[in-house]
């Protein structure tokens, strides 16, 4: 719970107040002046406690992602008891699954002599910036 406590999540916590509280107080002097006869205010009346509502479901998430344990120590954690990995929940099933991209075989295209200039330029250009995978376009030195 010490780390709900830091500058920045105090700062947090004093966000949601003060937005939560002016989004109601909103909503509640848009809810008067629909009373008087403003139409469109309804709209407004059920807007502003809907944002209100976003703010406290955004700072909650936001918490729980804090309390969360580190990766890390989920997966330490069961050999830690002694258990067999096999036993031990699959964290991983909630993460997304990075890979390595697949290389595939370069075909090049046999080079057409009376082709257009522009287009073969063109085609070069292409195989600069894939044998250069790092470049930006803009170090191209053609």
């Amino acid at each position: 719970m010490k780390r709900l406590w830091t500058p920045a999540w105090i700062a947090r916590h004093v966000a949601l107040v003060v937005l939560v509280s002016v989004f109601l107080g909103l909503g509640w002097w848009q809810l008067s002046r629909a009373a008087d006869g403003n139409s469109i205010s309804w709209g407004y009346a059920v807007e502003w406690p809907i944002f209100a509502g976003f703010v406290v479901f955004v700072w909650w998430r936001e918490v729980r992602h804090a309390l969360r344990p580190p990766a890390d120590a989920a997966e330490e954690a069961p050999a830690a008891a002694g258990t067999r990995a096999a036993d031990a929940p699959a964290a991983d099933a909630t993460r997304p699954v990075v890979r390595r991209p697949v290389r595939a075989a370069r075909v090049t295209a046999p080079a057409d002599a009376g082709g257009d200039a522009d287009l073969a330029a063109y085609n070069h250009y292409l195989q600069w910036l894939n044998d250069n995978p790092g470049a930006k376009p803009g170090d191209y030195p053609g």
